[in-house]
């Protein structure tokens, strides 16, 4: 009798109030009905999703302990919706919590069952305060602030983050979403769910710095996301789901049958991917 197939695991935790901060939070107009969205959309990729709405670092920590402990198939995905300072997103009573703690919390050591398949994480948090005209400017230099990346250096292996901007920038959100999550959204109930990983990250960072813009305050403001990873093995992973004729000849034409986020064969090799 064969075992049943275990299901795609996802997390999403989004602090929206703020209480007892030492420092002044906002409320995060819109990034609730955001996430009410995504969970809607991982669900119908037949993902086993969870959604936590302003959790304390504690609370984070042990949902993350408890989800390496969990049975999981052949990918896990989380998106995190918070303030944020450069390595690091606030908890709901304003407290700091370094994102390395939370990715080593699936390493292979910790959690084994997510040993070599992809953990794919999606930071919607601000990385400092500097806010992008979109136009260019003459600097010094065009090195990033230092240390920039160093937090991420030790990240598991076969995991992958993508932020909403770059280091040192503001990351906008208004009433009706993030530039960036409301991105990530369009392309995961469209064609582009079929792209192999690495491209839908590309295809993301290309869709906000160049369609997308800050809207009231800082209206006409741009962002730039980014992401870092260290997947370097090639991962199968079977899905039901099936993308259009005209969209799969394309596909395999384009990306000579690598990983897409909706697989059709049942034995292939792919990169990492979603679904």
């Amino acid at each position: 009798r064969s075992r049943p197939t275990r299901k795609n695991r996802a997390v999403i935790i989004v602090n929206y109030e703020f209480h007892g901060s030492p420092e002044p939070l906002k409320l995060r107009k819109g990034a609730k009905r955001e996430a009410d969205k995504l969970f809607k959309a991982l669900s119908k990729l037949n993902y086993a999703v969870k959604l936590h709405y302003d959790q304390e670092a504690q609370e984070i920590e042990e949902i993350y302990r408890q989800e390496s402990r969990e049975e999981h198939g052949d990918c896990f995905v989380s998106i995190l919706s918070s303030h944020g300072e450069e390595g690091a997103i606030y908890d709901c009573r304003g407290e700091l919590l370094k994102l390395t703690r939370i990715f080593q919390m699936l390493s292979p050591q910790r959690c084994p069952v997510l040993a070599g398949k992809p953990k794919i994480f999606f930071i919607q948090a601000c990385r400092g305060n500097v806010t992008d005209p979109g136009v260019w400017v003459e600097t010094d230099s065009g090195r990033p602030p230092a240390d920039s990346f160093s937090h991420y250096l030790s990240i598991p292996d076969s995991t992958a983050v993508m932020f909403a901007c770059s280091p040192g920038y503001s990351a906008f959100l208004n009433p009706l979403g993030s530039m960036f999550l409301q991105t990530l959204l369009e392309f995961l109930e469209g064609d582009e769910r079929h792209l192999e990983l690495a491209r839908l990250m590309t295809r993301i960072s290309w869709k906000v710095a160049f369609h997308r813009e800050a809207k009231g305050k800082y209206q006409g403001e741009k962002e730039m996301p980014c992401f870092v990873t260290n997947m370097v093995r090639w991962h199968f992973h079977p899905s039901t789901q099936h993308p259009p004729s005209d969209v799969q000849e394309g596909l395999n034409a384009q990306f000579s049958r690598k990983a897409t986020l909706v697989h059709t064969s049942p034995f292939r090799v792919h990169t990492p991917s979603l679904v």
